[in-house]
């Protein structure tokens, strides 16, 4: 069966490693934080200005003061520090950080990325997503298999505005792992009782199998 929200939260978790700095885009991402493992040590960025982010408070820890990028309240760490978000998009576009995973309306084949906008629907703007996908080492984009509506989100092309062209290494589905690189999209893990069949009818981009990874 497909993967919920969580699990495939869980799984994103295994991307962390040691001494990371990573940032969690808005969505499915923030999830992450509840599994990060407790033998690594790695440290939260968020593009507001903060470094060192502890996990969601209880109801009766929340300080409206404390927020993410995408305004959740938060909690702080004896090591956190706070700065400017000019100082924060400094980090992220000198390639200081690690590891980005975001959300995604729609990746292509090749690692092009579309997640800030629609067209026609009002949007308050891109955000830090260009700046995540071009200063970051690695971006892993967490999303749905198929959009509401059943329209495949992996594509041969994207159809909507590009966040960064071929800048995804790795895709967290419902439905399975895959990972890009300069061969291409292939399909490197399943969810439980997944088929591989499934998987192809559900998706218009073009991929390998290789699941003995």
């Amino acid at each position: 069966m497909p993967w919920t929200r969580l699990q495939m939260a869980e799984r994103a978790a295994a991307e962390l490693k040691d001494g990371y700095y990573v940032n969690l885009g808005i969505g499915i991402p923030t999830l992450v934080a509840n599994f990060i493992p407790s033998n690594i040590d790695l440290t939260l960025q968020s593009e507001n200005g903060m470094l060192g982010m502890g996990p969601f408070p209880y109801e009766d820890e929340v300080d409206p003061d404390l927020i993410n990028a995408g305004k959740q309240t938060i909690t702080e760490l004896k090591r956190t520090s706070y700065f400017s978000s000019a100082d924060s998009f400094g980090m992220i576009r000198g390639g200081h950080i690690d590891l980005s995973i975001l959300g995604a309306m729609e990746v292509a084949e090749n690692g092009d990325l579309a997640n800030w906008m629609i067209p026609g629907k009002m949007v308050k703007g891109m955000g830090g997503a260009m700046d995540l996908v071009a200063g970051v080492k690695k971006v892993v984009v967490i999303m749905d298999h198929n959009a509401k509506d059943s329209r495949p989100k992996l594509l041969h092309e994207c159809s909507l505005p590009l966040t960064g062209a071929g800048v995804v290494d790795l895709v967290i589905t419902d439905l399975g792992v895959f990972v890009i690189n300069d061969r291409g999209l292939s399909l490197v893990e399943l969810a439980p009782d997944v088929r591989i069949d499934e998987i192809k009818d559900r998706t218009e981009a073009d991929f390998t199998v290789d699941l003995a990874r």
